[in-house]
């Protein structure tokens, strides 16, 4: 019986060329998009739960990190948090825990690399909107803002909740996750309603797990009647990113 190359078998699989280039290309656009008022902060969200949010999160803040830029990303969905779980970190302490003062930052944030900090959501409060939208997230932000080039915030869907659209207009824009094939156009246009409502600076809308097929089809049928900078990627899985 021939025996296993153990070197071999355990190899990460290499990430296929055109999904990096996907989530570079989506890089690229969001640093157009903030460097038009220089920004430095962004929002992530989704119109509904399961598009894909949290990895497109967790993923765009490893892009950012190999430009060798300082950049942090903080769990915001403390009501169903998932950013620990994704890169396999303890959830112990976190923002909910910085925010009513419990801990600092620097006992709470994660290095996972010289460029890349994560801050976790913490345990559930009772009432995580009120906490987004106190003065204690600002005065965070602000000393944030010294030691990071960029800070990137996961938040729960915007149609289910409105943590999002309390945050958001505390930073520099939003980026909306959609999913090929499963989020309604109505859907789609309530949370823009709700990002306008809010006067949130709308930086782009990715459309994940494309299918080739219809992507075409979507791309016409979401751009025709609302302006924003049209991004796109098939999620994916190796030694670096991680997907849902």
């Amino acid at each position: 019986m021939a025996l296993k190359n153990k070197t071999t078998e355990n190899k990460p699989k290499r990430t296929p060329f055109a999904v990096v280039e996907s989530y570079n290309t989506i890089r690229t656009n969001i640093l157009f998009s903030l460097s038009q008022n220089n920004g430095k902060i962004f929002t992530i969200s989704s119109a509904n739960e399961s598009e894909g949010k949290s990895t497109t999160a967790v993923n765009t803040a490893i892009a950012f990190s190999q430009l060798g830029s300082k950049t942090l990303l903080i769990d915001a969905d403390m009501r169903k948090p998932s950013i620990h779980k994704k890169i396999h970190i303890a959830n112990t302490k976190g923002l909910s825990n910085v925010l009513v003062g419990f801990c600092t930052f620097d006992e709470a944030v994660n290095e996972i690399n010289p460029n890349l900090d994560v801050l976790t959501a913490g345990p559930t409060p009772p009432n995580p909107s009120e906490m987004l939208a106190g003065q204690n997230i600002e005065k965070l932000l602000e000393t944030l803002k010294e030691k990071y080039d960029y800070i990137i915030f996961d938040t729960p869907p915007i149609n289910i909740v409105s943590d999002a659209v309390v945050i958001a207009p505390k930073t520099d824009g939003l980026v909306i996750v959609i999913k090929d094939s499963y989020t309604y156009h109505e859907e789609f246009k309530s949370c823009l309603s709700s990002v306008e409502f809010a006067n949130v600076r709308l930086l782009g809308v990715v459309l994940n797990a494309v299918n080739p097929k219809n992507s075409t089809k979507y791309k016409y049928k979401y751009r025709y009647r609302y302006k924003y900078r049209y991004m796109s990627y098939k999620g994916y899985r190796d030694s670096q990113y991680v997907r849902k």
